[in-house]
C-alpha cells in the first residue's frame, strides 16, 4: 500500500519521491539511445548485406591503412548491425548488464565505423556521433536512484511497502 501525504507527515522525510531532473532527461536519453542503437544496429546490417552483396555498391575514394575486402567489412557490418540492435532492444529493459552490454557495442562501433570512414565518410562520422550520446546516456543514467529516493521517501525497501512501522494495511 503506497502512503498518502498525510501518513508522511511526522516521518522526518526530506527525500523527494521524484528524482531529479538530471535523472529524468539521463533516463529519457537513455531510452532514446535504446531507439537510436536498434534503427543503427538494423542500417548497419543493411549495410553489411549490401557490402557483402554487392562489392559496386562502395567505393573507397584513397588507400587506407585500415584496408579490408569489402566482403569482409559487410560480414563485420552484418554481426555488429544485428548485435547493435539485440542490445538496444535489451537496453529497453533497463538491466545492468543491457547497459554495459551497450557502452562496449557502441565502443566497438566507433571503432568499426572509424575503420570504415574511406568507404562512406558521412555515415560513418554520424554513426560514431551516435555511438558517443549512446555512450553518454547510459553511463549517466542510473534506474537504481529513480527507484531508491521512493523507497528513502516512504521508508521501505519496495515503493509498494507501507512505511517502516506502519502496520496498517498489512
Amino acid at each position: 500500500m503506497v502512503p498518502n501525504e498525510s501518513d508522511l507527515h511526522g516521518k522526518g522525510t526530506a527525500v523527494s519521491e521524484y528524482p531529479s531532473a538530471k535523472q529524468r532527461f539521463a533516463g529519457g536519453t537513455s531510452m532514446a539511445a535504446a531507439v537510436i542503437m536498434v534503427t543503427v544496429g538494423l542500417i548497419q546490417f543493411f549495410q553489411g548485406l549490401a557490402a557483402v552483396a554487392e562489392n559496386e555498391v562502395f567505393v573507397a575514394g584513397v588507400d587506407y591503412v585500415y584496408k579490408f575486402d569489402l566482403t569482409t567489412w559487410g560480414w563485420i557490418h552484418l554481426v555488429l548491425g544485428a548485435l547493435v540492435a539485440i542490445v538496444g532492444l535489451a537496453l529497453f529493459t533497463g538491466a545492468r548488464w543491457a547497459r554495459v552490454s551497450a557502452i562496449i557495442v557502441a565502443a566497438v562501433s566507433i571503432l568499426a565505423n572509424f575503420l570504415w570512414l574511406p568507404y562512406y565518410p558521412w555515415w560513418s562520422v554520424l554513426i560514431i556521433a551516435l555511438d558517443v550520446v549512446v555512450i553518454w546516456a547510459v553511463s549517466t543514467w542510473n534506474p537504481v536512484a529513480d527507484d531508491s529516493s521512493v523507497r528513502r521517501t516512504y521508508g521501505g525497501t519496495d515503493p509498494g511497502q507501507a512505511p517502516t512501522g506502519d502496520t496498517r494495511g498489512r
